[in-house]
């Protein structure tokens, strides 16, 4: 990258150049194509990375950023570029600027880089031997040494002295580490080679990779107890996780290389001699072959970490392959608790983990009888004899398990069979207060009897007669259990769907269908013949009663969502602003009363709509429309008490919403402040705005006083009772809900805050009663007192002045206050004072005009008498 060197002549002072603007402006257009090309060159080696994935590309990244960034600096110091600078600076250009912003980040990475190349010059050499060591013991050898080096990096480096710098570069270097062993061990060829030389070769890859975590933390340890140097803190999983993983993936070759060795040793020269059939062990040389054929035909990487579930599969198969004494091990850990194969029963399934555990050895076995020598040996007659023991143990086990399951099996199924089909949480006699629950009487352990004995037979053994004759009716069995409990499961539901009232209505109905259940939990067995139609007679009786159910939901839902209509009745709607204008208190608390009797002769049609409904639950259940049904008693007094509730919450609500509506910042009307001599006062009067808050608030209980209560045991209204000749009670809701201390203490909580409010706006008239002489002087005695002081007329000016600035003064306050629900208007007031105000300049301006005209009069007639 070569900086282009302006054209024009610099020959000459700096002072004459400056003073030439076509110099200045081609060295300006020059410099600005440096800092282009000098921010483009850092934008460049900044997003430039090492190119590879080992240390030394790292080394060289470094080079070849330092080499281009001195390039640069070294332009930079050139007698031309240095005039060039010196002159735009004398020229006070603004580009200069910009320049040297470029210039200090130019110098600030250049030196970076040339640090960072002075210190990894010194891992330089330590890096070739790990990547181009001819074997492993060169890459021993140079780990040690490599980790102290990079210590001292780390002590003295300013850049490669955070976990920023220095884990990426020990990254790199665990990376060419197990670059060179997966380059070594290579598994398409390594049972290839010579076992002596491959087991050495995989030892010395684990013994390198081990060597690289154990000299780091070595190091580690080092820095930690010279206390001076910043601890090493790293990443542990980015450094070690891949190396530690293939380290224990050369372990796994090894023993599968000392393993194949002892078998070759095994099946040797001699024992061919000793057989005098070689073909015979040829064969068995094949087999050992073919252990290791699934390592060399790998479809996937064994040196990936992500490719540790498909190793462990390959490795424990050769381990199946090869370990008479694992499969012991195996059987004695898991004696008590075998694992089992999906939907096998315990006790079956644990001969079937036996009787496979069994397959395995004997399998290895049989191909040692076909040479008799071989069992001969002394290793032979070792394995012969653990497969016997082994082999005698799982007989055992398999002959205990089958007859503790016979026994127990002829002992407990007679008794299972024998149980009622259904069992119920509550004895006889029962009520339907109490909550009963049907259970289907299924046990699991006659489920699992009859799993158990489809398996004995398929393993050989032979079974108890009731047991195969309840595992051939294994379909029947579980049809009728699944039936019952779907029956059962849509009687709990309906049960679910009453409420204590309904379930009080309907006890005749829930008896009549439990009269049909009873059979089930009394008499009938698995071995009855009857469980079919049972189960029929119960469904009609479950859908007859799910009929009846369903019809009352119907009637009591309508009755629901009418409450839920008067519950939700708004008692307190507020006019809407005309223009901008507010209603004023009286129209206000006018509107809100109309429009609540408006909802309240809705509600009252709803509420009298109820007792229609009622006496079609009446019909359903008692075969009357009466709605003084005795059976329905309960009934009645049910919604009573849910109407009483429901209007007692109306009632509550409202008087909140209201309360919250006095207590918001939004003015809901308008009140005015006037001046009735002597006093200031509201309009109305803070006594009537009570009194009507007050009747608001009254009026919003006594709604409930239209919804009249019904007469004891059925859903008639009370009819109203004459108690003297011109006194007629009606007897509502109102008596009970108007005592409600919920709604007593509303009540009173907004008739305080009125209160409050209104104290409120009295004290904010307090100021303009500073005007009160205005209205409280006597101006014809006032104005006789003046006249008879004859003032001078700048006296009179001063008075003048004062009450033209009172008229002024009150034109400028707030004509309009909002205190919480309440809009005051000061307009009336204000015209009131500025008109009195007015009234004392008018009266000040005739005695003035009077004084003046008698003075001048009286001046007249003194120029006569001259």
């Amino acid at each position: 990258i070569k900086l282009e060197m302006p054209t024009i002549n610099l020959e000459g002072e700096v002072t004459v150049l400056v003073t030439v603007p076509e110099v200045v402006k081609a060295l300006e257009s020059c410099v600005i194509t440096w800092q282009k090309v000098i921010h483009a060159a850092l934008e460049e080696q900044l997003k430039k990375a090492p190119q590879g994935n080992g240390p030394l590309a790292e080394v060289d990244h470094w080079c070849k950023r330092n080499c281009t960034l001195s390039a640069l600096t070294e332009q930079i110091k050139l007698p031309a570029v240095q005039k060039v600078l010196e002159i735009l600076q004398e020229a006070e250009s603004e580009c200069i600027g910009d320049l040297q912003i470029v210039l200090s980040d130019l110098r600030k990475h250049q030196i970076e880089a040339l640090d960072n190349v002075k210190f990894l010059s010194t891992l330089k050499r330590h890096l070739k031997n790990l990547t181009y060591g001819t074997g492993f013991n060169v890459v021993l050898d140079t780990i040690p040494s490599l980790m102290n080096a990079l210590r001292m990096v780390w002590i003295i480096s300013r850049h490669y002295n955070t976990d920023e710098r220095m884990v990426p570069l020990m990254e790199r270097i665990a990376w060419e580490i197990s670059s060179r062993v997966y380059k070594a061990v290579n598994l398409h060829t390594l049972f290839k080679e010579d076992i002596a030389a491959a087991k050495k070769k995989t030892a010395e890859a684990k013994s390198t990779l081990e060597q690289w975590k154990k000299c780091y933390f070595a190091v580690r340890a080092q820095i930690e107890a010279s206390g001076r140097e910043q601890h090493w803190e790293f990443d542990r999983k980015r450094l070690f996780e891949n190396t530690d993983y293939m380290a224990s993936v050369c372990q796994d070759l090894y023993d599968v290389l000392q393993i194949t060795e002892e078998f070759y040793n095994i099946f040797g020269p001699e024992l061919k001699a000793v057989t005098g059939d070689p073909k015979h062990v040829d064969d068995l040389v094949s087999e050992v072959n073919a252990l290791t054929n699934p390592m060399e035909e790998l479809t996937f990487d064994p040196f990936s970490i992500k490719s540790a579930h498909d190793w462990k599969v390959i490795m424990e198969e050769f381990k199946k392959e090869v370990s008479v004494e694992n499969v012991n091990q195996i059987f004695v850990q898991n004696l008590k608790d075998p694992p089992l194969y999906k939907n096998h029963p315990p006790v079956a399934g644990a001969i079937y983990w036996s009787r496979s555990l069994f397959y395995r050895i004997k399998h290895t076995i049989i191909r040692f009888q076909e040479v008799e020598e071989l069992l001969a040996s002394e290793r032979g007659k070792e394995v012969k004899k653990n497969y016997l023991q082994v082999a005698k143990r799982m007989k055992e086990y398999e002959d205990q398990k089958y007859n503790q399951w016979r026994d127990g099996t002829e002992r407990t199924l007679s008794v299972l069979l024998k149980n009622t089909l259904l069992t119920v949480s509550t004895e006889e006699p029962v009520t339907t207060k109490k909550s009963v629950h049907f259970r289907v009487n299924f046990s699991p352990i006659l489920q699992e009897i009859i799993t158990e004995t489809k398996y004995m037979e398929q393993l050989g053994f032979p079974v108890p007669e009731i047991a195969r004759y309840v595992a051939l009716q294994e379909d029947r069995y579980l049809r009728y259990a699944d039936r019952l409990r779907n029956m059962l499961d849509r009687y709990h539901k309906l049960m679910g769907t009453l409420n204590e009232a309904e379930t009080e209505l309907l006890d005749d109905d829930i008896q009549e269908l439990r009269k049909a259940f009873k059979s089930g939990h009394k008499r009938l067995s698995w071995n009855s013949l009857g469980v079919g139609d049972f189960i029929v007679r119960c469904t009609q009786a479950i859908k007859k009663f799910e009929s009846l159910v369903h019809q009352i939901h119907i009637n009591s839902e309508g009755i629901s969502n009418s409450l839920l209509l008067i519950e939700s009745t708004n008692l307190f709607k507020f006019p809407l602003s005309k223009n901008e204008e507010l209603p004023k208190a009286k129209e206000f608390f006018e509107y809100v009363k109309c429009e609540r009797a408006k909802d309240v002769a809705s509600m009252v049609r709803k509420y009298t709509a109820i007792p229609q409904l009622l006496m079609k639950v009446e019909g359903q259940v008692a075969n009357t429309t009466s709605g003084k049904s005795p059976k329905l008693t309960s009934y009645y007094a049910y919604w009573e008490n849910r109407i009483y509730q429901v209007l007692t919450q109306l009632i509550v609500k409202n008087l909140q919403a209201f309360n919250a509506a006095v207590l918001a910042k939004v003015p809901l009307f308008q009140t005015e402040a006037v001046l009735s001599v002597p006093e200031i006062i509201l309009q109305p009067n803070a006594s009537e705005i009570d009194r009507m808050t007050i009747q608001c608030i009254r009026d919003c209980v006594e709604v409930t006083k239209c919804f009249v209560r019904w007469m004891h045991g059925t859903c008639i209204e009370c009819p109203p009772q004459r108690v003297h000749e011109d006194e007629v009670i009606t007897f509502s809701f109102y008596s009970d809900i108007s005592q409600n201390p919920l709604i007593i203490e509303q009540a009173v909580l907004i008739t305080q805050n009125v209160h409050k409010l209104l104290t409120s706006l009295s004290k904010y008239l307090n100021p303009w009663k500073r005007y009160h002489l205005l209205w409280k002087l006597d101006k014809s005695i006032v104005m006789e007192k003046l006249a008879a002081e004859k003032l001078a007329c700048v006296t009179f000016d001063d008075k003048l002045q004062f009450y033209m600035k009172v008229a002024q003064e009150v034109t400028q306050q707030p004509l309009i206050k909002d205190e919480q629900f309440i809009r005051l208007q000061l307009s009336p007031l204000a015209s009131m004072v500025q008109e009195n105000a007015r009234g004392w300049v008018t009266s000040l301006g005739r005695l003035l005009n009077e004084s003046a005209r008698e003075e001048l009069l009286n001046l007249q007639e003194e120029l006569k008498v001259g």
